[in-house]
């Protein structure tokens, strides 16, 4: 895609963004428990060098102090490694896939699972999910990669955003341009080698969904729009569904150029939210610390 083009498309999302969180900001039921004890304002690390693309981020395990870091549609096939502190530490190129238009990013137990589930024209028939082995920071190429091939029970939908449970490992898709979103579920055990059907199995109290995190303790789930973090509160091995049909409470966050990206702390302490460089002359990591 030209210059003018990402800047165009880019310009389109941002719009319709707003326009979906001004819409929910008119229907939505928050909740009346406590707002969790989260600080205001962010820690901000400057992001070096520039990564201008960036749909989805997670919380290393296998690397403690570091982020796993994609970029969507246009960009290479590869994974950035950064540090808590934004600094780059390394670019990791996969063997054999292509980037169409991955959109967020998760990781569940050792393993990490990559969304290629972008569809600004709701135009493909399907839709993948890469699953690999969460690599080490001296890893030079990923090689071992499963592919979860999917379509949705009723034909296409662009998200950018997805979960995946760590219990079940039933994998879960949050749709965009939906109003309200919709929530669609691969059920395990789910092939690598045919197609698996995501099935509608509910609905958030808004659109414009673009990213979505879990807890490591399985207890919260944060879900983004351009405009707002959504926290939801999950009890012990209850399935995803259930603790995205519950009330929300919305979580302190500052608005980024076009933020598409969220994560929990491993340990629980925070959240880092990361925006595409979009019209802004640099790209910042923000750290939401608990009080």
């Amino acid at each position: 895609m030209t210059f003018t083009g990402r800047y165009l498309a880019g310009l389109v999302k941002m719009v319709a963004g707003c326009l979906c969180a001004v819409l929910m900001g008119c229907s939505e039921k928050e909740a009346s428990f406590d707002m969790q004890p989260y600080e205001n304002q962010p820690l901000i690390r400057p992001v070096s060098p520039l990564i201008s693309e960036a749909s989805g981020i997670a919380d290393s395990k296998a690397n403690p102090g570091f982020l796993w870091v994609q970029e969507d549609s246009g960009n290479a096939a590869v994974l950035y490694l950064v540090g808590h502190d934004g600094q780059v530490a390394k670019t990791i190129p996969f063997k054999g896939i292509t980037n169409r238009d991955w959109e967020d990013l998760v990781l569940s137990g050792n393993d990490l699972y990559l969304a290629d589930i972008g569809d600004n024209a709701e135009a493909y028939k399907t839709y993948t999910i890469y699953k690999f082995p969460e690599p080490k920071a001296d890893t030079d190429t990923i090689r071992t990669i499963e592919k979860i091939t999917f379509q949705y029970s009723d034909g296409a939908h662009d998200a950018e955003a997805f979960l995946v449970d760590p219990e079940s490992k039933d994998i879960y898709l949050l749709t965009k341009r939906d109003f309200p979103a919709r929530i669609y579920k691969i059920a395990y055990p789910y092939s690598t080698t045919s197609v698996n059907t995501a099935v509608k199995a509910g609905a958030l109290a808004y659109g414009g969904v673009v990213s979505a995190a879990l807890s490591a303790d399985g207890k919260g789930i944060i879900v983004k729009t351009y405009m707002d973090l959504f926290y939801y509160p999950r009890t012990a091995n209850e399935p995803l569904e259930q603790a995205l049909a519950k009330s929300h409470t919305k979580l302190p966050y500052v608005m980024e150029p076009q933020g598409e990206a969220v994560t929990f702390l491993r340990n629980n302490k925070g959240y880092f939210t990361l925006s595409e460089k979009f019209l802004s002359s640099k790209v910042d990591l923000y750290l939401y610390k608990k009080k």
